[in-house]
């Protein structure tokens, strides 16, 4: 788990999962260094106890005053239980559909809950953090944050890709590269998109880019600065794209071959 400083006020916990004959999928969480400490998200759940030593050499977590999970899948909520234990005046800021879905594995008090929705703002000391509704997304729940004092944009799954190789920033991947892999990734995180109407998504699309984000930190992307534009038209094309279909159980017997593993008998 790589940790290191995006910008004055953020810092990432990156790490990557692979997906066989697909590529490496990143797997971001932040820490906002506001006058009252946000962590973004809280790595994969195999990951927990690298995770927490990243965390703890960034900042004590006694410090943190608010936990932002973007949506309850395993792969944000790795440290949530852990920190919440730990940390006793922590509140966790979600939405209601979230908590109802978290709420099916972890026991989370009601009076350290903070549901706020898309559109609504959180005051965390020297500025106001947005709760935004992301264009993707996998889970209905979920939900991006803007720092509207430097304008970055933490998107959760939203404009995440699949890379053929590990990369500090997105413009350190090969423009045509990171695109198809973006493309594919949101088609397999989003795969909605291929029926949805393109007039009203193309509406979704442009309304972040009025945002004018200075970095879009995507949970599933290397930090990406000065790119918006570029990033939105990628997405534009992803439902007149061919549809991902996994591979089929012959598939996965072939693979096993290939390991040198028997097959299914």
């Amino acid at each position: 788990m790589e940790t290191r400083t995006v910008t004055d006020d953020v810092t990432i916990f990156s790490s990557y999962v692979t997906l066989p004959g697909l590529g490496l999928v990143p797997v971001n969480a932040f820490l906002l260094k506001a006058e009252q400490p946000v962590l973004i998200d809280t790595g994969m759940v195999l990951e927990s106890a690298d995770y927490q030593k990243a965390l703890r050499s960034v900042i004590d977590p006694q410090e943190l005053d608010w936990l932002f999970l973007t949506h309850p899948h395993p792969d944000h909520t790795g440290s949530l239980k852990a920190l919440m234990d730990e940390v006793p005046h922590l509140r966790l800021v979600t939405t209601f559909l979230a908590f109802g879905l978290l709420s099916l594995t972890e026991q989370i008090p009601l009076e350290r809950l903070y549901f706020l929705n898309p559109g609504e703002t959180l005051d965390v000391g020297d500025r106001l953090v947005a709760a935004i509704k992301p264009p993707t997304f996998d889970d209905p729940s979920t939900t991006a944050l803007m720092d509207t004092r430097s304008r970055v944009l933490f998107s959760s799954d939203s404009f995440g890709a699949l890379l053929q190789a590990p990369a500090a920033d997105a413009e350190d991947v090969k423009l045509e590269e990171l695109l198809e892999g973006q493309r594919l990734w949101t088609s397999i995180d989003s795969p909605w998109l291929h029926n949805v109407d393109r007039q009203r998504f193309g509406g979704e699309l442009k309304r972040i880019g009025e945002l004018e984000p200075s970095w879009i930190l995507s949970s599933h992307l290397p930090p990406a600065k000065g790119m918006t534009e570029t990033l939105l038209d990628s997405l534009a094309g992803v439902p007149d794209s061919q549809p991902f279909v996994g591979p089929n159980q012959a598939a996965l017997t072939a693979m096993l071959a290939q390991m040198g593993q028997p097959g299914p008998a």
